[in-house]
């Protein structure tokens, strides 16, 4: 069955951007009017109704550990190698910005090599830090930096600039560094040569990009550093825990506990003083949020069988397991292990038609939605298939990702005739029949790949405009894809 066809259309000069090595990667039956030199912007990916998925794969690495794995390693004393490196655009711009601070990096296909410079071993930059579309390299990196002794200046590119960084320099000014934004967004200026001082620091929103920023220069001081989550009904953290984890291998001295009021909790990760880093390998394991657009297609297509192999399933991160499995979704891990202080494992979906899916409506609020921000727009998609629906709260910082999620997801929904209402800080989708509709990525790559998935169960042919944003996280998302189809 023909599911997948590529469509690349150039509009502009000869100065367009090359996004893969050879055309040949796309050269197959599924794939036509495939240029080597390609304007994401000019891209766009048509899809038809699919079949069932089928097959073993293995998904990039995880994006999250990766960039800290770079940034750790490259303040670490020592060399050390990182396998299974992400091999999106983002994890790039990380790797661009160390070499610029004198950081030597040998990359070969997804294997790093990081030689440490240990933490004042850095080298001031002759250029603008360019971190691209990532918003994890310019808020962990930003915690880095403001223990050096040099001046820097971060940057963005326009989607970057628009984020909000207030939320990172709020802590780090009262840490006592000196940081200067552009009405609380990027460019970041940092000034080098600040003495920063222990902080103990109750984060406003669940987020580990804060945290994280924070931890990193907690390592800067000469006090403990505290950081609190905001209070939850789970007693357990609420943000991805990356930091805490590659922080307590490479060796420093982290402790946790749980402080409940009036039946909530707040955790507190506390940084001791002096903690050197010491360089270690490290293996990363797949990434669970880019698993999440499989797992969901394979739920949504009736005799799929598809396993993933090597996951990442932190407890911060594998929510999209605990929900499918909620829903009556026939799901198993398998090979479970522990590398590097994080836990993975293989994960198989299958359905062989007596699959039940649940009647109720499934509802995620609160630290539940913190957990699952990366899987909402695929979340939705699943949300038209179930008999009760899906309902999403507490899920404003969906606003400020790389688009504004929750308004690309309504009304992306809306055009395929999903049935979807809008909230200030979330969602609802009921059952649905998608149609076939021209859906607008807005160069935001979980939106697209999210919208893959839609494609695949509605009728007609779907045109997702700008799919060349997946080159973000995972360029080969749509040949991977189409690879699974029976």
């Amino acid at each position: 069955m023909r599911v997948l066809v590529f469509t690349s259309v150039s509009k502009r000069p000869s100065w367009k951007i090359p996004i893969m090595d050879s055309a040949a990667r796309f050269n197959g039956p599924h794939f036509v009017n495939l240029r080597k030199t390609v304007i994401f912007d000019d891209q766009m990916m048509r899809i038809s109704k699919s079949g069932p998925l089928t097959g073993r794969i293995k998904v990039p690495g995880d994006k999250s550990i990766s960039h800290r794995a770079a940034m750790l390693l490259a303040i670490s004393k020592g060399s050390a190698e990182i396998t299974n490196f992400a091999t999106g655009d983002d994890c790039a711009s990380t790797l661009r910005c160390l070499k610029a601070l004198g950081v030597p990096v040998s990359k070969n296909g997804s294997t790093v090599q990081i030689f440490g410079k240990g933490k004042r071993g850095l080298e001031e930059p002759a250029t603008p830090l360019d971190c691209g579309n990532s918003g994890t390299t310019m808020r962990l990196l930003a915690g880095i930096l403001a223990g050096q002794e040099f001046d820097s200046l971060v940057v963005g590119d326009e989607s970057l600039n628009s984020r909000p960084m207030g939320r990172i320099a709020e802590p780090l000014l009262e840490m006592g560094a000196d940081i200067r934004l552009r009405e609380n967004r990027a460019p970041i200026k940092i000034m080098g040569g600040a003495c920063l001082r222990p902080i103990d620091y109750s984060l406003p929103v669940a987020s580990a990009q804060v945290k994280s920023c924070v931890l990193i220069a907690g390592l800067y001081t000469g006090g403990p550093v505290s950081v609190i989550s905001p209070p939850s009904e789970l007693r357990a953290p609420i943000s991805r825990d990356h930091t805490e984890r590659m922080l307590t291998y490479l060796g420093a001295e982290i402790s946790e506990e749980f402080r409940e009021a009036d039946g909530e909790f707040s955790h507190v990760i506390k940084l001791s003083p002096g903690s050197e880093l010491q360089a270690r390998d490290i293996r990363v394991p797949g990434d669970i949020s880019t698993a999440a657009f499989f797992l969901v297609a394979a739920a949504g297509l009736r005799g799929s069988d598809i396993t993933l192999l090597d996951v990442g399933l932190n407890d911060t991160r594998k929510g999209i397991v605990d929900v499918m499995q909620e829903i009556g979704v026939r799901i198993e891990v398998t090979n479970k292990s522990i590398s590097c202080g994080e836990p993975r494992g293989d994960i198989r979906v299958s359905w062989d038609g007596d699959c039940e899916l649940i009647e109720s409506n499934l509802k995620i609020s609160g630290g539940r939605t913190a957990a699952l921000i990366d899987e909402m727009p695929v979340l939705a998609v699943l949300g038209t298939l179930l008999p009760g629906g899906i309902e999403v709260r507490d899920a404003s910082e969906l606003r400020v990702k790389e688009s504004d999620r929750v308004d690309a997801i309504v009304k992306n929904l809306k055009r395929m005739g999903g049935a979807v209402e809008e909230y200030e800080d979330g969602f609802r989708v009921s059952k649905s029949n998608l149609t076939a509709a021209e859906i607008d990525s807005r160069g935001d790559h979980r939106i697209a790949m999210a919208f893959a998935v839609a494609a695949m169960f509605s009728e007609g042919e779907s045109v997702i405009n700008d799919a060349g944003c997946v080159a973000v996280s995972y360029p080969d998302f749509f040949e991977t894809l189409n690879g699974l189809v029976d």
